[in-house]
């Protein structure tokens, strides 16, 4: 291999390290600070680098919030077509396995539950984030309009009530979600958040007209080996901007 070839992708390399790099930090003093309290300058240090490195990679700290986001979104994605993947036929049952894949990683993994921690606890929605927070909104957007076809596919199929109103039900069960982990992420011990999202997305689908035993035995936490391959893909060409 040429040496020039060798010093491109050494150097593409360092460039990604240096980025999680800065990401790491930003999570970590976002996290403490609070996203509003926070200077590129504290983030620099935190990350061991020069202020002219940060920018170097990110324009501002919205832009580093914005690509907060986007790491602690993509697993999730990944997961969400391995499930989609897995249970092609069965719109009842991804519906029940994405909320469990969703407070699974918010549980199990460090960096969805402390990016979590930073939206729900630690980020101001004041005028300055309207950038980033433009972003946010419209992947909740897209993610709302997926779950609410999952759930016309689960009426189409006579899994839910006829008369049910899909968008309508895409935002009452994000909100069990965002509810139980703003109160769980206050007190983590205060209650089993894996546990209660599980059942209070069940009782609230039985209000639905949902078979109280349908899809039940078939869910369990979902596995982590297919949708880590496909974060990892994702990741790597989302690091190339």
């Amino acid at each position: 291999m040429p040496a020039t070839h060798t010093m491109a992708r050494k150097t593409k390399t360092e460039a990604l390290e240096t980025r999680n790099q800065i990401l790491d930090a930003a999570e970590k003093v976002f996290g403490e600070r609070g996203v509003a309290r926070t200077s590129l300058h504290e983030i620099a240090e935190g990350a061991g680098l020069t202020r002219g490195a940060v920018y170097w990679h990110f324009a501002d700290k919205y832009d580093l919030l914005s690509a907060l986001w986007e790491r602690c979104l993509l697993p999730l994605e990944a997961a969400f077509a391995a499930i989609d993947a897995e249970h092609v036929e069965d719109a009842l049952t991804r519906i029940r396995a994405k909320v469990r894949g969703v407070a699974d990683r918010i549980v199990h993994d460090p960096r969805t539950r402390n990016m979590m921690g930073i939206f729900l606890l630690r980020c101001e929605m004041v005028d300055e984030i309207a950038a980033s927070r433009q972003r946010i909104v419209g992947d909740r957007d897209d993610c709302l309009q997926q779950m609410a076809a999952e759930f016309r596919s689960a009426v189409a199929a006579g899994q839910l009530r006829k008369d049910l109103d899909a968008d309508a039900a895409a935002i009452e069960l994000h909100g069990i979600i965002d509810g139980l982990c703003y109160h769980w992420l206050l007190e983590p011990s205060r209650f089993d958040f894996e546990q209660r999202v599980a059942a209070c997305t069940d009782a609230w689908l039985i209000g639905q007209g949902a078979d109280p035993l349908a899809g039940r035995r078939r869910v369990t936490r979902p596995t982590r080996s297919a949708a880590a391959q496909m974060a990892k893909k994702a990741a790597r060409r989302a690091s190339v901007r």
